[in-house]
């Protein structure tokens, strides 16, 4: 029987780069010249630092377009509260990383409401896929791309 897996995951070497290249296009803006500004990657969290509220909206923005240019999906991007230490401003921004049981629930739902006829299975942090034909796996496939469910999914280990 045909099956493939969903799961959510982000490239680590490409968020890296993307950090990487906002940190120098915010080296060569005029309007961060002198102004105390960076990104720094620990672990699957990227902390912006800056002087204020208005500056941290405009690195983020850098960090978006420089994501999106390294195909890294900005639907995985979990903004966390800002916080204020002296005259600079922090922000973490955490990228999400498997499914959660909310999240696999509505998609288990979501194709049960669609009535085909594959059976799925949530198995930690992704959900298996079986059918009898190749055409119900890619329909799921479609019906899922298709979902808006504020996180990027890829599927794998496709068997036939």
């Amino acid at each position: 029987m045909p099956t493939f897996d969903i799961v959510s995951e982000i490239n680590k070497v490409e968020v890296a780069n993307a950090v990487d290249n906002a940190n120098r296009e915010l080296a060569t803006r005029f309007d961060f010249r002198g102004v105390e500004a960076s990104f720094k990657l620990v672990d699957e969290t990227v902390e912006i630092i800056g002087e204020g509220e208005f500056q941290l909206k405009q690195m983020m923005d850098i960090l978006r377009n420089s994501c999106v240019k390294r195909g890294v999906d900005t639907k995985s991007l979990d903004m966390q509260s800002v916080d204020r230490t002296g005259k600079l401003h922090k922000q973490k921004i955490v990228f999400q990383e498997g499914i959660d049981q909310a999240t696999a629930k509505k998609i288990v739902k979501l194709i049960k409401d669609a009535k085909m006829k594959v059976q799925t299975a949530i198995q930690g942090e992704k959900l298996r896929v079986t059918g009898k034909k190749r055409d119900d796996l890619q329909q799921v496939m479609q019906l899922v791309k298709s979902a808006d469910l504020d996180q990027p999914f890829q599927f794998e280990n496709f068997r036939d």
